[in-house]
């Protein structure tokens, strides 16, 4: 059997939140242990995601520890992968002068974390997915019973 990687996600939807505001706290954290995440995010001068992003992160590291009871504390795991994504968009209508609107857009976002055991783990592409399977399906057609 293969050694493979303990990996762990959470996802927060629908944060009223600007993704451009969101990534600006996100990118702090892609790459680090996520002890020092869960630091760095509880003292971001971004207080409206920060929030967000440190209880997400704190749910990504309860994930790992229900996967795997020997996890003691985030130190053992990294951020490997950190995303912010447009979410709905709810459009609104400021009047302005002489019977006009205009249109205030009113974004929201998605912030998804991976955690891993493995500080150099990379999801596989779906191209590579794709290859794998095929390769697969070739081999298994060859044998005959």
């Amino acid at each position: 059997m293969l050694n493979t990687p303990l990996i762990a996600t959470a996802t927060v939807r629908g944060l009223r939140v600007t993704p451009q505001k969101a990534r600006r706290v996100v990118n702090l954290i892609r790459g680090i242990r996520a002890d020092e995440a869960i630091n760095i995010v509880k003292f971001a001068p971004q207080i409206a995601v920060s929030e967000d992003v440190y209880t997400l992160l704190n749910s990504a590291v309860a994930n790992a520890k229900q996967k795997n009871p020997a996890i003691r504390d985030a130190s053992e795991l990294w951020v490997t992968e950190a995303l912010v994504e447009e979410g709905q968009t709810m459009k609104r209508f400021r009047p302005r002068a002489q019977g006009r609107g205009f249109q205030i857009l009113k974004r929201s976002s998605q912030i998804s974390v991976v955690l891993s055991d493995d500080k150099n783990y990379r999801r596989p592409s779906k191209e590579s997915v794709r290859k794998a399977a095929k390769a697969a399906a070739a081999a298994g057609e060859g044998v005959t019973e």
